[in-house]
């Protein structure tokens, strides 16, 4: 199980960090991801992390603005977001390849 926070309103330019903290589960083995779903616009993948935190991929889209990483004796996955732009306003989901295990999302809405 997974729930995800840090979400809100940031005006463009600005920064957040995103939480994912799980539950019941042996965190510390899984990838995880970051994606997100704008309205109207299919879920889209944003960052991926290994289960050692040593491989991170990202959408060419947040490329240079956006860091994936993770607390393994949190159990946290974390998505610091920086210069954020308008088109990054979405729901932000966790997601666990294995199992295909989704959190229930947090909106980021970017704003002037």
């Amino acid at each position: 199980q997974f729930v995800e926070s840090g979400g809100g309103l940031v005006q463009p330019g600005g920064s957040l960090r995103l939480s994912c903290a799980a539950s019941h589960m042996h965190f510390i083995a899984y990838d995880l991801e970051w994606h997100r779903q704008a309205p109207g616009k299919e879920r889209e993948f944003v960052a991926y992390i290994n289960s050692k935190g040593a491989v991170t991929r990202y959408a060419d889209s947040v490329k240079g603005r956006f860091t994936v990483s993770r607390n393994d004796a949190q159990n946290t996955m974390y998505l610091q977001m920086n210069n954020l732009k308008p088109e990054d306003t979405a729901v932000y989901f966790c997601h666990r390849i294995i199992g295909d295990t989704w959190g229930q999302g947090t909106q980021v809405t970017v704003s002037s």
